[in-house]
């Protein structure tokens, strides 16, 4: 019998482990940290978020949402401990990081099968008694990225950005005020610092004459990018995006504001919250200046400035096929954003797709590929379909197949489409459960 390892204990890795040790294997997980640091992990913990600690909307009529249940109907680890972990964020499954981190840590470690090694992996050695999982996401670095490139070939790369967080409070509620955008939830799920237009031009015409901490231009991916970078695109660029004060209503004025900061829970007992959409570039003096301009931040206290990281990934579109599985490689697998796949839930997904394949390999069974109509499936072949401009991607219904009707309405389409989606979840993990009764039983 093979031998199960995965590189890496993020989301990807450890949702990857779990596959493999729920089928009845040992599998042993080796983790760089507490030994080395990368310079955006600061948690010793296994599965840290280090941007948003949001996994995106619930509802299952949305893309995030439906993956999110197709996953938890699948026997996920991480998506079942990140509700139980939620904090109120409206419409959104936010979670506080430090709990959810530590709740995952606590199931690796105290599973029977999963043995956790901390050193730093730095050589890939061809092994025909090994399946291995790469899973060590985006800011791979040292001789284990130079192993990967030697192996996959030269890196693609963007930037990602993380957002500030402040105290709660230390946020002036005589400016602010609390609720959700057309009431999806609590008055205390986001905090709202509403602009006048006046406000709003002075604090834009602030944020994109600040100075960086990168003077040079590079790529970003579009769904992280920085404040600043936006508000050079024009004055109502950030009013049509995160600053949007659409589903609001001041209650000072009455009336809907001109522009809007949304904060968000940063963790369970509602003591931090983050700057929604504020993912930045700028120098931390400059960061403390400019967004202190937002009303209802003049004296806030920022325990935790933005930051910016490069991230890179591999060509999965030539080097993978649709179960995460290296083509040249059989015994190689990889998982998480390192594949392409961008955001926390679809990194859960490519580690949990790996894991159970990775079984399933070694057991010389059918590869389990899940329809496109899936927002699983339909992830997985994006990756693994040629593409010559191939860029990071997150779920969305643009991805899935059309519907045979037509139907002009988006809630209704993407209800549509959901529905569609677990139909088909529940009938392949119905012919999965048949198939391997049939299998105990021949046995």
């Amino acid at each position: 019998m093979k031998k199960f390892t995965v590189v890496g204990a993020g989301l990807a890795g450890c949702e990857a482990a779990w596959q493999i040790a729920e089928a009845g294997y040992p599998v042993t997980v080796i983790e760089m940290k507490p030994a080395h640091f990368t310079p955006a992990h600061k948690n010793k913990n296994f599965a840290e978020l280090v941007c948003s600690n949001s996994l995106k909307a619930s509802r299952i009529d949305s893309a995030a949402g439906l993956l999110k249940e197709e996953m938890a109907r699948l026997g996920s680890l991480t998506v079942p401990i990140a509700r139980q972990c939620a904090v109120p964020a409206g419409g959104a499954l936010a979670v506080d990081r430090n709990v959810f981190s530590a709740e995952v840590t606590d199931k690796i470690l105290s599973h029977p099968n999963i043995t956790v090694e901390h050193r730093v992996y730095d050589k890939i050695e061809p092994c025909e008694d090994e399946i291995l999982v790469i899973a060590t996401g985006p800011l791979t670095e040292g001789a284990l990225s130079d192993e990967i490139k030697r192996i996959c070939g030269d890196y693609l790369s963007f930037y990602d950005a993380a957002a500030p967080i402040v105290t709660a409070d230390s946020v002036d509620m005589s400016k602010a005020f609390g609720a959700s955008r057309y009431d999806r939830g609590g008055d205390d799920d986001y905090i709202n610092c509403p602009f006048n237009k006046a406000e709003y031009e002075s604090f834009i015409d602030e944020l994109i004459n600040a100075e960086g901490a990168v003077v040079h231009d590079f790529d970003v991916y579009e769904g992280c990018m920085p404040i600043e970078k936006l508000a050079k695109r024009g004055l109502d660029a950030p009013r049509f995006g995160p600053m949007k004060p659409v589903g609001l209503v001041d209650p000072n004025t009455g009336h809907r504001p001109w522009a809007c900061v949304q904060l968000r829970r940063e963790n369970s007992k509602g003591t931090m919250f983050n700057l929604v959409g504020f993912q930045t570039n700028l120098k931390f003096g400059e960061q403390k200046r400019v967004f202190s301009m937002i009303p209802g931040l003049e004296n806030a206290e920022f325990i935790k400035y933005g930051v910016m990281h490069r991230n890179t990934y591999i060509n999965s579109t030539q080097i993978l096929n649709n179960i995460y599985q290296m083509k040249s490689n059989e015994n190689l697998f990889f998982a998480g954003q390192i594949t392409g796949v961008e955001g926390y839930v679809e990194s859960i997904a490519s580690g949990l797709l790996a894991g159970i394949n990775a079984v399933n390999y070694m057991k010389k069974q059918d590869k389990i590929i899940f329809p496109v109509e899936t927002m699983i499936g339909a992830l997985t072949d994006y990756i693994s379909t040629p593409n010559e401009k191939f860029q990071p991607m997150n779920a969305n219904f643009g991805i899935l197949p059309k519907l045979s009707e037509k139907i002009k309405d988006k809630q209704e389409r993407y209800k549509k489409l959901s529905d569609r989606a677990i139909s088909i979840m529940k009938e392949k993990i119905q012919n999965r459960k048949n198939k391997e009764k049939t299998l105990t039983l021949a046995n």
